[in-house]
């Protein structure tokens, strides 16, 4: 990917929190920010901040044929699309065994469904073209089942990492030009967590949350230097790989940072304010455990 500037980024989920902060900083460094979200004065109060040749998009993700008016739209406007950040996303607040169809649904909609229209959509504009870029927004919880409040949305994310590499893989073979990358952070102080499906704790008022612009140091970087995938913090990497070479997952799974009080969860991460250290708790725990004690599923649904 070439990492000149100038580049035609298209980012859904783009009226607030990572995807908003992505428009600013892309923008002020000459690139030119495709804006896509449902909030019309949101989206249009950040494509302002945005430098002078952003272009702000009301559509709905969650329906195919608003995102390939997005595609046109974009093309119509600059010609081509360089990259697309499928950044929409929204969480929840309750366990496995309280899930209803219809949160299993939402969920997978608004996580999954959303990034594979973006996907089928504008492939063959990038085939056509010989180059491209794909980012997917994950998360830790695609990666480890930190939060098991969080049931429904983890599972969506290990669905979209799994759809990241094996569309990887095949455009390996028939578009090696589009690169294909995972984007995965923890919790990030955005009004992610308060606008959970069901509630749940700011995550703007966490101590530990990272800063949504250290987190865009990292996506940035994605885009300037494409690798398949990209943590927002160092230590995150680690964790995954000690996880997964366990002898027994459920043998890790009793114990910390799986089985903690909220109590215990907020004690433990002060004592590590970086985020980091296998033995520390994630920041997506201490939200968890944080949840557990603001929120009761039950009371929300």
């Amino acid at each position: 990917m070439n990492c000149d500037m100038n580049r035609v980024i298209v980012i859904t989920g783009a009226s607030s929190g990572i995807g908003a902060e992505l428009a600013r900083r892309v923008g002020a460094n000459g690139d030119k920010p495709v804006l896509v979200a449902r909030r019309t004065d949101l989206l249009a109060a950040v494509a302002a901040e945005s430098g002078g040749d952003a272009l702000a998009l009301t559509a709905d993700v969650t329906v195919r044929a608003e995102v390939e008016a997005v595609v046109a739209a974009a093309i119509e406007r600059h010609g081509h699309i360089d990259v697309w950040v499928n950044n929409a996303g929204r969480g929840i607040t309750r366990p496995v065994l309280e899930l209803t169809d219809e949160d299993l649904d939402d969920m997978l909609r608004i996580n999954v469904k959303s990034a594979l229209y973006g996907i089928q959509a504008v492939v063959p504009h990038m085939r056509a073209r010989g180059s491209g870029h794909i980012i997917n927004v994950s998360s830790m919880l695609g990666r480890i089942p930190f939060a098991s409040m969080r049931s429904a949305y983890s599972a969506a994310k290990h669905a979209l990492m799994s759809l990241t590499a094996n569309l990887r893989v095949d455009l390996a073979q028939s578009a090696p030009g589009i690169h294909v990358s995972a984007f995965i952070p923890g919790v990030v102080a955005t009004e992610f967590g308060s606008s959970a499906l069901h509630g749940g704790i700011d995550s703007r008022q966490m101590p530990t949350a990272q800063p949504v612009s250290e987190a865009i140091d990292s996506l940035v970087d994605c885009i300037d230097h494409p690798r398949a995938e990209v943590f927002s913090r160092p230590g995150y990497k680690q964790q995954v790989r000690d996880y997964y070479a366990a002898d027994d997952l459920a043998e890790v799974e009793r114990r910390p940072p799986f089985t903690v009080s909220p109590a215990a969860a907020a004690a433990e991460f002060a004592r590590d304010s970086r985020g980091t250290g296998v033995a520390r708790l994630g920041g997506e725990q201490l939200e968890a455990a944080e949840g557990m004690a603001r929120v009761s599923p039950k009371s929300s649904s």
